[in-house]
């Protein structure tokens, strides 16, 4: 059961936005399994709606995943608490927000609110996946989980380089978590995207777990004139959503 299960996470992980389309004999040998598996794994899978089979004989996502990712964002409450802050954000300083998650070792974005100024950040969206390792949301989630995990995760994923900015060797991304782990927030300076800088920092819950990172997207020209500026509305605004989760971690009671 367990195989067959994680077959099936295996299957949907095929299917990406440069390859949404997959057919019996593909599968098969993407994941190295007979083409009679492959073809029930599917066939499963699309008589319960994750996958849709064209005339052709085709795979593709169903639309009961869409259904199943309205339920799961409809009942996360605290991106509801999030979404109030990232809108501040928005208004005070006209720039993206995003918040994110860390799933199966990769950052997943959550929520995202454009901002109202011109440069538009076209590499994130609702659902999209990104590496951990190359961004501020990824950093500051990264730094939260062991290093034993970082380590699986790495051994995945692969640190692959975005930009000649992007963290690309173990010692370095390590030094990295250490620094963001004790300070409290991350910058990603062009390491994701070129011209793009972010910080962010984490969200926690009433068990001073972190369950998310929120950040601020900003051109490098306007970042270097705001940086600390961004810096402390970024923990202001995290702070304020974790406090509103049932977190008080005792650094926050002695700053006020």
């Amino acid at each position: 059961m367990l195989g067959t299960v994680q077959k099936v996470g295996e299957v949907l992980e095929l299917f990406t936005r440069e390859r949404p389309e997959w057919g019996v004999s593909e599968v098969a040998k993407a994941l190295g399994i007979p083409k009679s598996s492959a073809h029930a794994l599917l066939a499963t899978l699309s008589q319960i709606g994750l996958l849709k089979r064209s005339r052709e004989g085709r795979y593709r996502l169903g639309w009961r995943i869409l259904s199943l990712s309205q339920v799961l964002l409809a009942t996360s409450s605290w991106r509801e608490e999030a979404r109030r802050a990232m809108e501040d954000l928005v208004r005070r300083y006209g720039e993206t927000t995003h918040l994110a998650v860390l799933e199966c070792g990769r950052v997943v974005y959550v929520e995202k609110l454009e901002g109202t100024r011109a440069v538009k950040v076209a590499t994130t969206g609702i659902g999209v996946e990104l590496p951990a390792h190359c961004s501020a949301v990824g950093k500051v989630l990264l730094a939260h989980r062991p290093w034993e995990e970082v380590l699986r995760i790495v051994e995945a994923r692969g640190l692959p380089a975005l930009t000649p900015n992007t963290i690309t060797t173990l010692d370095e991304l390590k030094t990295e978590l250490q620094a963001v782990r004790e300070r409290g927030y991350a910058y990603d300076i062009e390491e994701a995207v070129p011209e793009l800088c972010c910080v962010a920092a984490p969200i926690r819950d009433h068990n001073g777990e972190v369950i998310a990172a929120l950040s601020l997207s900003v051109p490098f020209y306007r970042f270097q004139q705001m940086k600390e500026e961004y810096r402390k509305a970024v923990l202001e605004a995290t702070r304020t959503v974790s406090e509103k989760l049932g977190y008080v971690g005792e650094e926050w009671t002695r700053s006020r």
